[in-house]
């Protein structure tokens, strides 16, 4: 349970909760970011570990405990890329994701979004791609963040996800490229009269696989490989969200959180873009969601 501030509308609690814990889960689970230095939030990873593999459900034990590794684990300054920025979780996890320190790149709708997304000063990206064409925005973001682009969150569906995984997987395919051809370079008698590099970086860093997680699903990974090695090379996740209620540990760091966060104004509530009242406007609210009236907010029902 989360004590609300003042300032805030219970219309607007009701459409945080579970967006919150699936932003949180998915950046500090899947992708191991820790929150330590924002607010006094947690190290979800650390978190998870220490309460041990036995009370860790069978189902996403290898989600919460293997799926990443340390090495490649998000840290400040790393890039991520959300394809369906409008959406709440997507909304939260924009600003979780600034509050640690990573840097956003945001694929969406730019006629429908564009212009609240950066305006809005918790959630304002770092890169706006539009998503008109989903072709070319693979292309903007491979163009752009591509080589260094470790991290994505999908959420719309599979197919949006597997344009996500195109561009994922486009920077391997140019760092395999740009190996062979130094490797090449270093046969060649000649000699460049550039100077020396500037030293590299570690190479426990740069041998990262790549992470996407799918919140509406996930592609089949296979069907768009067109290399066997692509697949050692990039981690498909599905954010294990019955950490929450079935292990103490986890449900009750992100609650104290989620206070601390919002009483402090450092996360703000999605838009509420439509209130219907009692069981019997249930339908018609469906319908409004439906038709593609309610993008980039949430509709709440009062009963």
């Amino acid at each position: 349970m989360v004590k609300l501030p003042r300032q805030l509308s219970p219309d607007q609690g009701a459409a945080l909760g579970v967006a919150f814990v699936t932003s949180a889960l998915a950046l500090g689970s899947c992708f191991g970011l820790s929150f330590s230095d924002v607010m006094g939030g947690p190290d979800l990873k650390s978190v998870i570990e220490d309460v041990g593999e036995d009370r860790i459900p069978e189902d996403v034990r290898y989600e919460a405990l293997r799926s990443i590794q340390d090495h490649e684990r998000a840290l400040e300054g790393d890039w991520i890329a959300i394809w369906g920025g409008s959406a709440t979780s997507a909304y939260l996890s924009i600003q979780l994701a600034r509050l640690a320190g990573l840097k956003v790149a945001v694929i969406v709708d730019q006629a429908r979004h564009g212009h609240w997304l950066s305006a809005d000063s918790h959630a304002r990206p770092d890169l706006l791609i539009d998503n008109s064409d989903p072709d070319r925005a693979v292309n903007v973001l491979a163009a752009t963040i591509g080589d260094i682009l470790h991290f994505g969150i999908d959420t719309n569906g599979k197919d949006s996800a597997s344009f996500l995984l195109k561009a994922l997987q486009q920077r391997r395919r140019r760092r395999n490229s740009s190996s062979s051809s130094s490797s090449n370079s270093k046969k060649s008698p000649h000699y460049s009269p550039s100077p020396p590099p500037t030293p590299p970086i570690p190479r426990a860093r740069t041998e990262r696989r790549a992470h996407l997680i799918g919140l509406a699903g996930l592609p089949k990974q296979d069907e768009h490989d067109d290399d066997d090695d692509d697949g050692k090379d990039l981690q498909m996740h599905s954010v294990p969200l019955k950490l929450f209620h079935e292990v103490p540990e986890v449900g009750r760091v992100l609650c104290e959180w989620m206070e601390v966060l919002l009483q402090s104004g450092k996360l703000r509530a999605p838009r509420i873009l439509g209130n219907h009242i009692g069981l019997a406007d249930v339908n018609g609210a469906l319908d409004r969601m439906r038709n593609g009236e309610i993008r980039g907010g949430k509709l709440v029902v009062t009963v």
